[in-house]
């Protein structure tokens, strides 16, 4: 990264659909409010066609920037697999991580960086196996904010995730958060009874001080 934003901050999740794009997406639109330059990247990505825009799509619309600056073109693979999967079975050439940190390119003068990788923390994303937390340990961001979805099992993932991540300071995200719903509500309690980490359920709450 030739250039880095004055705040890196890493979306990361802990599964695929916990909605990582979202929590991304609303953070972009509420810095943008409060006058802060917004970027976001995301290095890779894999996809269903015809379901709907991509996640660079919708990080694109979020930042107002263009998709294919959020994620190139040649790292967009239009498979819902892995995106190391997604290259092989549509025959184009593999790819590592180091390949993905040398591709990052953040605009001059970005406040708020926003970093998102695909799948979850151990997911792996390129050919050599990395996943979020070795892209982690090559970009080195400010801070990393983990996305879970607030219902039924998030306990168990949510600690699992962290443990992987422990050498980063992490802000967990409960996202689709209803304080109508008793388990989210039960969970919430838990996990901010438990965790040495911040525990929020708005993803604003990320906005750097």
């Amino acid at each position: 990264m030739a250039e880095r934003p004055r705040h890196l901050l890493v979306i990361a999740g802990t599964g695929t659909e916990v909605g990582k794009t979202w929590v991304a997406a609303r953070l972009a639109q509420a810095a943008r409010a409060t006058g802060l330059t917004v970027a976001a990247r995301k290095p890779v990505q894999s996809f269903e066609p015809g379901t709907g825009p991509t996640d660079a799509e919708v990080l694109a619309a979020a930042t107002g920037e263009r998709p294919e600056d959020v994620c190139s073109p040649h790292r967009s693979y239009e498979l819902a697999v892995a995106p190391f999967m997604a290259a092989a079975r549509l025959g184009r050439p593999s790819f590592t991580l180091a390949d993905l940190s040398a591709e990052l390119r953040w605009p001059a003068g970005t406040d708020l960086g926003l970093l998102e990788p695909a799948g979850g923390v151990r997911s792996p994303m390129s050919a050599d196996g990395a996943d979020t937390v070795d892209l982690l340990e090559a970009v080195r961001p400010d801070g990393v904010a983990l996305v879970a979805d607030a219902g039924l099992g998030t306990i168990n993932v949510v600690r699992l995730s962290l443990d992987a991540l422990s050498a980063w300071p992490v802000t967990v995200v409960l996202n689709r958060y209803d304080d109508r719903d008793e388990l989210h509500r039960d969970n919430l309690t838990w996990l901010e009874s438990h965790l040495t980490a911040a525990v929020v359920t708005d993803p604003t709450a990320l906005l750097p001080g």
